[in-house]
């Protein structure tokens, strides 16, 4: 099999095991188990393969947990962010997890160990709480301590099976895809609430491209509204050979998603010192206002939730919305977010945001906010997706782009609604698809149909409106008719049926003249 099939197949036995294992279980009140023990098992074979250091005389699995110098664990901490024991390790705890009938309980004691090894270390905020909700004592798994162990070993044995191979750098990009496409289908089943935490890999490889464009080197790299960290994963992934140097932040305000990310970063082999998640709300409680600016930022925040605004009437001298002299609506938060995210942003950099299409024609406060970042020539680009490109809404999203290094005062409005790949129940951007939007934004061309760049002035003269359709005259796809042509064709009918006419009236003469005879 190929690389590509391999991976399916692997994606296929996964999604199996998560179904079968479930039972009467909601999918998506299950999924942390399986996302869980997925990443159980990952720092597990990670962790041994850093004490194996390719040495194949060393089996760290067969180790006696008494036999663990102190020095030892204190420099496995400080360089992994966290310890797991010998008999800790997700491939010990398999072999006898059928029949051990304190499972649940040891599990707990397993997790709430390694969180404590992290204590009084630098990787202490990004170690604990990493097992919150993987709840081995939850009704969740059934009613009694018996049905709880069944199902866990059950989970635990799914996921040992799955072969992901030797533990190489292959072997991390299939832990990490594998752990992404759980995420990424449970969004998917998951109506509204998936759609929140998770932005499909498509989508965020061109959020991703937009945000690093031209930027061989990025100080790091920021998402206020982090999710599950779908975001900041796709820049690592395209973005390799770029240095992200001081890495990956971002805040999230929802506590279970808040611990995906962090286990996401894990997954995907980002070093504890080279991510930095935190939870909170980020409108009202930011985090890393020591850490700005960053000179790449990446969003997908939620559409148009209410926030506290006017009503706190500190909030209009915050340094991020204080320049716009006007608060977000109480209703819509979404350029709160916007202004968040400018904020944060370096003299050199770029965000690429997400947002709901209202927000760029709207009047009032709205308009203000528009004015502000039109004025002071902070609006790069505007692009209009396709609909029913996320989980859990169908509506054809905008992506802002935002930069603090235009060497011109134009805006580009780009219309990419009709760049899509029709699946079974959303649409998709193709790597053509990517390619497209990326060459247009990257020459600024202006094309018939698609893309349109103008200035300053004419966007002031049209109320600072930002809607692309109002820029980009969409294409005429009706039929195109030849009136004369239509006209001759209609004559020639209209003959024939009065020839018809006659010829039929002569045979009923015939008929009834010969009924008279």
């Amino acid at each position: 099999m190929t690389s590509i099939q391999q991976r399916a197949a692997l994606q296929s036995q996964i999604w199996k095991i998560a179904n079968d294992v479930r039972g009467a279980v909601d999918g998506w009140d299950f999924k942390q188990y399986v996302l869980g023990a997925l990443f159980y098992r990952f720092i597990s074979e990670n962790f041994a393969d850093y004490v194996n250091a390719d040495d194949d005389s060393i089996d760290y699995a067969t180790f006696d947990d008494n036999n663990i110098p102190p020095t030892f664990i204190d420099d496995a901490v400080k360089t992994k962010g966290y310890f797991i024991y010998p008999s800790q390790l997700f491939i010990n705890v398999v072999k006898t997890a059928n029949t051990n009938e304190s499972l649940n309980t040891e599990l707990a004691k397993i997790f709430a160990e390694i969180e404590a090894s992290a204590s009084g270390y630098p990787s202490e905020q990004d170690i604990k709480g990493l097992f919150a909700d993987f709840d081995t004592t939850s009704n969740r798994l059934g009613n009694t301590v018996k049905d709880k162990n069944s199902r866990l070993a059950a989970v635990l044995k799914g996921v040992a099976e799955l072969d992901f191979g030797d533990f190489d750098a292959s072997h991390i990009d299939l832990f990490g895809d594998a752990y992404e496409f759980l995420i990424s289908n449970y969004a998917a089943n998951a109506g509204k609430s998936g759609g929140e935490f998770f932005t499909p890999q498509h989508v965020s490889r061109l959020i991703a491209q937009l945000a690093m464009h031209n930027q061989a080197r990025v100080n790091k790299i920021y998402d206020p509204a982090c999710g599950s960290g779908s975001l900041l994963l796709q820049a690592k992934k395209h973005f390799d050979a770029h240095i992200i140097e001081e890495g990956f932040f971002g805040q999230e305000i929802n506590h279970t998603t808040y611990n995906l990310a962090r286990m996401n970063m894990f997954l995907h082999n980002v070093n504890y010192a080279k991510f930095n998640i935190q939870l909170g709300d980020t409108l009202l409680a930011p985090h890393f206002g020591d850490d700005k600016p960053f000179d790449a930022i990446v969003s997908n925040p939620p559409y148009s939730v209410k926030w506290i605004g006017s009503d706190d009437p500190t909030l209009i001298n915050d340094e991020r919305f204080a320049p716009a002299g006007v608060l977000a609506p109480k209703s819509k938060a979404d350029f709160a977010f916007v202004l968040h995210a400018l904020s944060y942003l370096s003299p050199k950099g770029r965000a690429a945001i997400v947002c709901f299409p209202g927000i760029f024609y709207r009047g009032g406060a709205e308009q203000k906010i528009r004015q502000y970042l039109v004025d002071n020539n902070y609006v790069e680009t505007v692009i209009a997706l396709a609909p029913n490109l996320f989980y859990g809404t169908t509506i054809a999203v905008n992506i802002l782009v935002l930069s603090k290094r235009k060497l011109n005062t134009d805006i580009q409005f780009i219309d990419a609604s009709g760049l899509f790949k029709k699946e079974t129940n959303t649409n998709t951007l193709t790597d053509d698809h990517i390619k497209q939007v990326m060459a247009v934004f990257d020459s600024k061309t202006s094309i018939d149909h698609f893309a349109q760049t103008l200035s300053q002035e004419k966007i002031a003269a049209n109320d600072y409106n930002l809607s692309v359709s109002s820029y980009v005259e969409a294409a005429d796809t009706r039929e195109v008719v030849n009136i004369s042509q239509l006209n001759a064709e209609l004559k020639t009918t209209v003959a024939r049926i009065d020839q018809l006419r006659s010829e039929i009236d002569a045979i009923v003469a015939e008929i009834e003249g010969g009924k008279q005879a």
